[in-house]
């Protein structure tokens, strides 16, 4: 029977060599189909099990580089058992350079995406900031682009084709196009900035120039901001990187200075009280500390004072409610004193 097999050729090669190729494929296709057995009945197992997402991601990431690899290298070590010709086996050296080179370069991306969940992803779930989820995907994308461009080269190089003049003509291009683009990779970068430096996080209440209100999205490009009156002002990220940004969620405890004026007729006995009324009225709103309270100045109509108080919150209708609370115990205590607010007026005296 083997000497039959061995006897009869077809195309240069023995019909026993023709079998010896199909075994190959055949036990390479085993192999991988009982590799992938393993990944999903023990090493998938054994990732759940533990606390760390570290391994599921690595698992999942070389699952099937490394069941795709195992299997076109059987073919190509199954195809050494045929008598080839040499230009077919040319042929066939470079089709399996350059899938070899698409499998590696497929496993190392998914690495590098791996890498980057491992790193990123728990600092992206503790964080309220949006822009840290919407990095992720455009980081992966660049990592991604940049090793299949590296792939690319390696594979036309293998090929015969002379990529300098490849590689410099992609480098114009690559310029003209980042030019073209120039505005949205100043707000791209200007978005990694912010995800860097952390100068607010959604929630917070912040002023930009004339405009306030609360983050409520920090996008790739744009920032977007509900102000007091319900508007969503959009602002781009460069614009943001590029002017002053007062942030009062950070603030621990706002200092508030107000002021008010008396009467001229009121008695050097009731101003020396005003600032002892004042101070008790302060003391007895929580979430405020009285500061001081000074006679300052005489004004065109009234008598003036100046009041300070640290409240001890960063919200700002609460520092609102307070500050009411306060007025209205001045009124109040005015009222009850006798001491008269003063308001404009002009004293015209007309001489006889």
């Amino acid at each position: 029977m083997l000497e039959f097999l061995s006897g009869y050729v077809v195309w240069n090669n023995s019909l026993l060599n023709y079998i010896y190729f199909i075994l190959f494929v055949a036990f390479s296709f085993l192999v991988a189909k009982f590799i992938a057995f393993i990944f999903n009945k023990y090493l998938h197992a054994m990732a759940k099990k533990t606390k760390t997402q570290i391994d599921d991601i690595l698992a999942d990431a070389f699952e099937k580089p490394i069941l795709f690899t195992l299997f076109f290298l059987g073919i190509y070590f199954a195809f050494k058992y045929l008598v080839l010709s040499p230009a077919f086996e040319n042929v066939l050296s470079k089709i399996f350079t350059v899938i070899t080179t698409i499998l590696i370069t497929w496993g190392v991306t998914k690495l590098s995406h791996s890498a980057l969940e491992i790193y990123w992803m728990p600092k992206a779930k503790k964080s309220k900031n949006t822009v840290d989820d919407n990095l992720i995907p455009v980081v992966k994308s660049l990592v991604s682009w940049v090793i299949w461009a590296i792939s690319l080269i390696f594979i036309l190089s293998n090929l015969g084709i002379n990529v300098t003049s490849l590689v410099a003509g992609l480098g114009i291009g690559g310029l003209a196009i980042a030019f073209a683009l120039q505005g949205v990779f100043v707000d791209i970068f200007a978005s990694i900035s912010i995800y860097l430096d952390k100068p607010f996080h959604v929630g917070d209440y912040i002023v930009i120039g004339a405009h306030s209100g609360t983050v409520k999205k920090i996008g790739i490009k744009t920032t977007r901001i509900e102000t007091l009156q319900g508007e969503e002002l959009v602002v781009s990220n460069k614009e943001l990187t590029e002017t002053r940004i007062q942030n009062y969620k950070k603030m621990k405890k706002r200092r508030v200075v107000f002021k008010l004026g008396v009467e001229y007729g009121t008695s050097p006995k009731k101003l020396k009280n005003i600032p002892i009324i004042i101070k008790k009225i302060i003391d007895r709103i929580g979430k405020v500390d009285f500061d001081r309270a000074h006679f300052t100045g005489f004004g065109d109509f009234s008598l003036d004072f100046e009041i300070v108080m640290f409240i001890d919150t960063q919200d700002y209708a609460i520092y609102k409610d307070i500050q009411q609370k306060v007025n209205l115990g001045i009124v109040e205590a005015f009222a009850k004193d006798k001491i008269e607010m003063a308001f404009p007026t002009q004293t015209i005296f007309v001489k006889k």
